[in-house]
This record gives C-alpha cells, structure tokens and sequence, in this order.
C-alpha cells in the first residue's frame, strides 16, 4: 500500500485524494498519511470523523453528490471541509444553505460520463446530463469565490485507459457550452488492480491517458487535476483467511462469506486468488480442481460461485487465504447471524499480484523474493480463539 501511495505522488500530476470508501480501516488511514498521502475523498460525515482523527490536518473533499445538511454543516463548521460535490441545482443550493452562504467553498459539478472499459458501471446513478450541464456549471461559477470544477467517474476497475481521455473530453464540452473555465478537473477513481482473468494496461498508461486529456482541455495554467483511487492503493494491502468447516463435493462451507469479507465474491461474482495452507501452515499447490464457496450465514444467498482452483485434497480443518481484498473486503463487512468476527495480523510476504512491481502482474503466480507489509484478516467462530501464522 505504500509503494501504491508513493507511486501515484511521484507519477500523478496532479493531487492524489485517497477515497476512504475503499477501505475505512484506521491503519490504512494512518499508514497512507506515513506514506505522504495529505488528502482524502470522503462520502459521509462519518469518513469526515474517521480521516480527522486519524489524519489531523488532511486536507477533505466530501464527493458524494448528495448529503444531508446535517452532514454539510458539521462537515464544514467542525471540520473545516471546503470541497463539496453535486450534480443538481438542488443539491447546489442545499450545500449554500447549510453552509451559511459561504464564498469560501471549492464547488464541484459531478458530471455523468459515457467511459466503456470499467467491470463496474457507475454512471446509473450519479452525474449531471450533458445537457444540463452547462446550466448547474454556470450556476457553480457564480455561487463560490474560490475555486470552481468538474468531476466524473469512469467506473470501478477500468480496464481501459483510453476512457479516462474520453471522459475528459466531454467535460471540456460541457465548460465550453457554459462558457466558464474549471479551476479543478478532477477525473475520480477506477483505477484497477489484478485479479484473476484481470491484467490491466500498465498504470503508466492511465496517467498518460490522463496527461493527454488534460492537455487538450479547456482550462486555465492554473487549473488543478485531481485524481480519487480507492481500489489501486489498497486492494494488495490485505489478505483474509477463512478456515474450511466443510467439504462437501466442489462445494467448501467457511466460516466468512457474502455478509462478511466477500460481498464482491457473492454478489459481483469478482474473481479473487486463492491459495491452500494446511494446520501446521504448509503451502500446496498441486492438483487444482474449480470450487465454490458457501459461507457460515443460513441463508441460501451466501454463496460465492467462484470458480476457486484449489487443490482437490482441500478438506475440513484446512485454510484458505483469500487474497487481493484490500478494496472493500472491510467496507462491506456485516455482523448478520452473529457471524463476521475477525482478527487482524500483520505479515511481511508480497500480495499475490502487483501493479506496482511487488509480485507479478498476472494471476496465479508465485511468492516472489520481495516483500511488502500487508495486513491479513481471518476469521473465526465467534468466542474461538484464532491463529494465523507469521508466513517468511
């Protein structure tokens, strides 16, 4: 996660905000803020509380399109939050008026981006219609004195570096049409990872993409870029390891599943590795067969298809880490049956893949000589005690 963090400040031309949604874990917060990282993209006043108090100072722009006022204001008036986010007239003057008519805002028009490459679509939900665009950008100019832009959002794990200069290219539209020029172009997250059956473009080529978009846009020598990665600066921090209550045919009962550390695995179907460690922690490696995973939780919609290749002698008592969940295996975490209980150790071997030259950039491979500090999660029944060995 550091090397991560370092990487996107030595390489981004811009200001790189952490967009804590990704993953809120207080050490993460604090190992980022270690590794230099000074600003964070927040989307409710709790990831507001989270970030000062552990990262005093840091600079916040709170980017979810809709807030409640109680939110802004507490955000503003006691945290000192100036970066608000919108896509609505509405939402523009909810933000004014919980703020007491501030002119000290850094306004941000959240716009709705057609960018194909990403194995998440956001684009449903959020963004202003192109066509309605230029209004709320013009009514953004004039409601602020400080600093007034645009922001979009490719989709999660964009596979596509070229929709990051696309995106661009409609937001330079929409300021022409409105006649005004951005001080911020802030082009999100969507920065991928990999996972099995995933190998990204070298981030290089991202930032390029970016570099040449930015270029060919309507600005001023003055306009800030500004970038959110969430899933690129976490995903290879953390591992979880999950013990195998049962095995019945290809199918494995764990103790973490859906309503625990693996929302994606379940409901996304996101292919993630997976390695075998017997009791006395021993790695095997031989004989892959497909599974699928249920998880400790008794409903049927706790299931992750997978397929997992694991050894064919997998069986009870083994354990299985579960790796490249870093992004949003803590985020999406419930309590649901009495289930989720987890310990936290920290080891020093690579992840199982990197963007960032730690391992190797394909799925599976094998643990490489370097080593990165990342943190491993397991689960356990809840009132057992867990055991997760230190691995060399």
């Amino acid at each position: 996660m550091s090397v991560a963090a370092r990487w996107f400040q030595a390489e981004f031309k811009g200001d790189v905000f952490y967009a804590v949604k990704a993953n809120p874990s207080p050490w993460v917060i604090r190992e980022l803020v270690q590794a230099g990282v000074r600003s964070f993209d927040v989307a409710s006043l709790n990831e507001v509380e989270l970030v000062a108090e552990h990262a005093p100072g840091s600079r916040m722009a709170f980017m979810h399109p809709v807030k409640s006022r109680v939110a802004i204001s507490s955000a503003y008036f006691d945290h000192g939050v100036r970066t608000f986010s919108f896509d609505t007239h509405e939402e523009l003057a909810k933000i004014l008026d919980a703020t007491g008519n501030a002119k000290d805002l850094n306004l941000i028009v959240r716009m709705g981006v057609q960018a194909e490459g990403a194995a998440y679509s956001l684009s449903g939900k959020f963004g202003v219609e192109p066509h309605n665009a230029p209004a709320l950008l013009l009514a953004a100019r004039r409601a602020t004195q400080d600093l007034m832009g645009v922001s979009f959002h490719v989709g999660s794990q964009c596979m596509r570096p070229t929709a990051y200069q696309a995106a661009m290219a409609q937001a330079s539209r929409a300021l022409v049409r409105a006649g005004v020029l951005a001080d911020v172009v802030d082009v999100g997250g969507g920065f991928p990872s990999v996972y099995p059956g995933m190998v990204p473009p070298d981030m290089s080529e991202y930032l390029a993409a970016i570099d040449r978009g930015f270029a060919e846009m309507m600005v001023h020598e003055t306009t800030e870029l500004w970038c959110e990665p969430g899933r690129a600066l976490v995903a290879e921090a953390s591992s979880l390891l999950v013990k195998v209550e049962l095995k019945k045919g290809d199918a494995l009962y764990l103790n973490d599943g859906s309503y625990g550390s693996l929302f994606d695995a379940a409901h996304m179907k996101w292919p993630f590795p997976v390695k075998l460690l017997r009791k006395n922690g021993d790695v095997v490696e031989e004989g892959l067969k497909p599974f699928r995973f249920y998880g400790p939780t008794c409903d049927s919609v706790d299931h992750m298809p997978g397929p997992f290749y694991l050894p064919e002698s997998v069986d009870e008592g083994d354990y299985i880490e579960i790796g490249m969940l870093g992004a949003y295996g803590v985020a999406m975490t419930t309590r649901f049956n009495g289930f989720g209980e987890t310990d936290t150790v920290e080891v020093q071997d690579a992840p199982m893949a990197s963007m960032y030259g730690l391992a190797k950039r394909s799925i599976p491979t094998h643990k490489p000589e370097s080593e990165e500090r990342k943190v491993v999660r397991f689960s356990r029944p809840k009132g057992a005690a867990g055991k997760r060995k230190r691995r060399r």
